[in-house]
């Protein structure tokens, strides 16, 4: 069923960093609500449809009636509907119960299936926290022993993060997150509940107090500096290499031959001219990216080809007191599930870790001046090269073949990673473009 027209609903999602449309033309054609999970106050999941530039998408919305305005929840009004004030149930905590009131089957409602993920006992959970980082959905912690995470954009069938989460833990896999359960409806799957990470430390923060040492010194190299992160780097290669073997003993493979590689050449080159039309910035580079399509197109040798996690960076990894864990296997949230679900070579995975190093390298915080002058891009540059051989050194150990040897494949797939960041900064953060830039010219050689 549909309901009538929200007072202030655009410029809601205009305002949440899981809309993917802040930046251009759009317009709600409808809601559609999908179930009531609680009656008093009214809390519904609806299914905002939007056109963003005449393409349709859907977002998943958790949204509480109240009868009168709350200022706690004044900083995620959703909106007014008839004499209703209308918030984001996600941030109020005296609701985020009935998640997991739903995934422990304490409560049933029709159109939405719970399922768990195991035999593992479900854990103790305190009160729900919003977490702040997300770009692409919406995580509770509840308690420091579970973390639910609430798609925003579902689509029809599994979600690709809950299908290998749970075809690694078959395998025995505990790079990962321990899985608990999810939450499927019409729409496809709208919430997944794993375990929380405690003590954990993502990856890219890790990365970027390496870059903050190293800049600090400024007259050491990379390998003299006290957080000197390459041993790290090798780790976390060893890591993505046992993760991707666990991928293939748990999911379906298969080999790439002459007509499947010309096939996805011909993808990345459609990619490319979308992307310089995209951002013009991008024609005086078009050429020699093309080289590299052309020399993907010219492999006569079998590639092999898995599910892989499809959007690998150091943001999706977390350094706990075991070791590294790899998070968030949806793959690039804009894309349909049947790409996201596609087998692809573990060189893409290889290739995204090697951009985010790169980005790690450029970064700049508050508390430091912007990575600038000679000297400091020289220090720079070294960190991103130091850290991207160990990476792939680690990588090769496990793997039993270094990535480094497969030329032709991790061109392409680095710049492919450097085309979509550039339209990306063009779009989004216009200071940054050279950073790709720059690495498509490193590729150009």
């Amino acid at each position: 069923m549909s309901t009538p027209s929200v007072d202030g609903l655009a410029a809601f999602l205009e305002r949440q960093r899981w809309f993917a449309a802040k930046d251009r033309p759009f317009r709600v054609t409808d809601v559609e609500v999908l179930a009531t999970i609680r009656e008093s106050p009214l809390v519904e999941l609806w299914l905002v449809h939007v056109e963003e530039d005449d393409v349709p998408v859907a977002y998943h919305l958790v949204v509480e009636h109240r009868s009168r305005p709350l200022s706690r929840l004044s900083h995620v009004l959703v909106g007014q509907r008839d004499d209703h004030t209308l918030y984001d149930a996600l941030h109020d905590r005296e609701v985020t119960d009935d998640w997991l009131a739903l995934l422990d089957g304490s409560r049933e409602i029709a159109g939405l299936d719970a399922r768990l993920a195991g035999p593992d006992p479900w854990p103790d959970a305190g009160p729900s926290l919003v977490m702040t980082a997300e770009q692409s959905n919406t995580s509770l912690v509840y308690g420091d022993s579970l973390v639910l995470k609430v798609y925003r954009r579902p689509q029809p069938g599994l979600h690709p993060d809950v299908e290998i989460h749970a075809a690694l833990a078959d395998v025995g896999c505990h790079h990962v997150a321990k899985a608990y359960g999810w939450i499927d409806s019409p729409a496809g799957t709208l919430a997944f509940a794993q375990e929380f990470l405690v003590g954990g430390v993502e990856g890219w923060d890790l990365a970027k107090s390496s870059v903050r040492d190293l800049v600090r010194e400024g007259d050491l190299h990379a390998d003299e500096v006290g957080g000197d992160f390459a041993a790290e780097a090798e780790r976390l290669g060893e890591v993505t290499a046992e993760v991707h073997a666990a991928l293939r003993e748990a999911l379906p493979t298969s080999t790439w031959g002459p007509v499947e590689l010309r096939a996805r050449a011909a993808q990345l080159q459609a990619s490319l001219d979308e992307a310089v039309l995209a951002a013009p910035v991008l024609e005086p580079y078009a050429t020699v990216i093309s080289v590299a399509y052309d020399d993907l197109a010219r492999l006569d040798a079998p590639v092999p080809v898995q599910r892989v996690h499809g959007d690998l960076h150091l943001g999706q990894t977390m350094r706990v007191a075991t070791g590294w864990k790899l998070l968030d296997f949806e793959g690039e949230p804009s894309r349909p599930v049947f790409e996201r679900r596609a087998l692809d070579s573990p060189h893409r995975d290889v290739a995204g870790m090697l951009r985010s190093f790169d980005y790690a390298a450029h970064q700049s915080d508050g508390d430091i001046e912007a990575l600038a002058g000679a000297q400091a891009a020289y220090r720079g540059l070294e960190w991103a090269e130091r850290n991207r051989a160990a990476f792939c050194s680690g990588y090769g150990r496990s793997a039993g073949r270094d990535p480094r040897v497969d030329t032709v494949l991790l061109r392409a797939y680095e710049a492919e990673k450097a085309v979509y960041e550039v339209v990306y900064e063009a779009r989004m953060r216009p200071t940054w473009v050279p950073i790709p830039l720059a690495a498509i010219e490193r590729l150009a050689g």
